[in-house]
């Protein structure tokens, strides 16, 4: 089943950021990943910790995005996946890292992780200026490593099956969730989509 999987951002929130957790929770997404790339260490992990809790309330999976202080699922960069020490790379744990390109990709499964995320696919906001790698970039890091690949970068309801068609596993969407009015509608269109 292909994956919808929630990436927050508490910027770009257009309300309090607990309240669309738990609107985001209640739509049900596969996954959420907690990012906060403005919090200092104390609030990040204060903010963890509620992210969870709300997660947990709803039965939706949840990952923080890599703090040395966190113990559960995580999700991390290339750069900090090479600080990793194998003992961390366990089963009791579902761990994933950001990729962008087929070598990455390639020695993140290596390495053990569980997932991949791969972009960024289209145009967005979030890399202003940057040009998008696009489906033919997504088509390769999903012929290249069995794991999971879930596709990331200006995904929504309209191009969202271009990124199943091209073998990704699922799609992990930040601005959509953080933004969108009803995060149940909105999810109902990106599975309605991919079904």
């Amino acid at each position: 089943m292909f994956k919808i999987i929630c990436l927050t951002d508490r910027e770009s929130c257009g309300e309090d950021f607990l309240t669309r957790i738990e609107k985001i929770a209640m739509a049900k997404p596969d996954r959420i990943i907690f990012r906060d790339k403005k919090s200092d260490s104390g609030n990040y992990i204060d903010f963890a910790f509620k992210v969870l809790d709300i997660s947990n309330k709803y039965g939706v999976p949840c990952s923080v995005y890599f703090h040395p202080d966190f113990t559960g699922d995580f999700h991390m960069t290339m750069q900090m996946l090479q600080h990793i020490p194998p003992s961390d790379m366990n089963a009791n744990r579902f761990i994933g890292v950001s990729v962008h390109s087929v070598k990455e990709a390639e020695i993140a499964e290596k390495k053990g992780v569980d997932y991949v995320i791969a972009g960024h696919i289209f145009e967005t906001d979030c890399k202003k200026g940057l040009a998008p790698r696009g489906l033919d970039f997504l088509r390769e890091v999903c012929k290249s490593i069995k794991i999971p690949v879930y596709a990331i970068g200006g995904i929504n309801p309209h191009n969202i099956s271009e990124t199943a068609k091209a073998g990704a596993d699922g799609a992990c969407i930040m601005s959509g969730f953080m933004k969108c009015e009803n995060p149940v509608e909105y999810i109902k269109q990106l599975r309605g989509n991919v079904e």
